[in-house]
């Protein structure tokens, strides 16, 4: 079952237009920190907003992309890097904001590209897998671009794939057991943008290695 059959499809480019809006607004805030120029602010906000999608979209043979087909998708990051080129002071004071609805975005894309995949033919666990891909694939290569190691794999960084992974499990879980519909939807979106949320409230983070004794210094 595919997520334009549990909402209806304005509903859904609404949602999705949210999220790609702030997501492109994380990565345009990176390249002004960053001190790169219009252009490259331009290319961050489009690579962090669409790039998990464009990577779920080639990988299950949905061509072109729907990043490529639908304008909306591809002109709201450039809304967002104009928005950031020219107030960035103001939105830096309102990251709070920013980071909670990044979290809502973060459940979302989960599941929607959860139940996309399963919907061309992957098993439970690739589908998981794309979906966990969807929603933190752009910040991987806007970290990767911006010379950072991704915030993904740092262990000081408070847990963001984990609740992807939660939300796209639940999906899953839904699929498996025949109770996929609008409510358990929704309730997968919930779940993983609530536990996003209590991760930043109370700074959990990933355990490191096992009895770990490096005398390396850390980085």
């Amino acid at each position: 079952m595919q997520l334009q059959q549990l909402f209806s499809p304005s509903v859904q480019h609404t949602l999705d237009v949210i999220g790609i809006f702030v997501f492109a607004i994380s990565g345009a805030l990176l390249a002004v920190r960053k001190n790169f120029d219009v252009f490259g602010i331009a290319v961050m906000a489009e690579v962090t907003a669409l790039g998990g999608g464009i990577f779920r979209d080639v990988i299950i043979g949905a061509v072109p992309p729907a990043a490529f087909t639908d304008l909306g998708y591809f002109i709201t990051p450039l809304i967002a890097a104009l928005v950031v080129f020219f107030l960035h002071p103001h939105v830096e004071r309102i990251q709070s904001a920013v980071l909670v609805f990044d979290a809502a975005g973060l459940g979302l894309f989960a599941v929607s590209g959860t139940t996309k995949a399963y919907s061309y033919g992957l098993n439970l666990t690739a589908s998981a897998t794309l979906g966990l891909a969807t929603a933190v694939g752009g910040g991987v290569l806007r970290d990767v671009l911006a010379n950072e190691v991704p915030s993904l794999l740092r262990w000081d960084r408070d847990l963001y794939a984990v609740p992807a992974i939660v939300g796209a499990t639940t999906v899953v879980l839904c699929i498996r057991y025949d109770a996929l519909n609008p409510f358990t939807t929704g309730l997968a979106v919930v779940t993983a943008f609530v536990l996003r949320l209590l991760a930043m409230r109370y700074h959990w983070r990933a355990p490191r290695a096992w009895n770990r004794r490096s005398t390396v210094r850390e980085e």
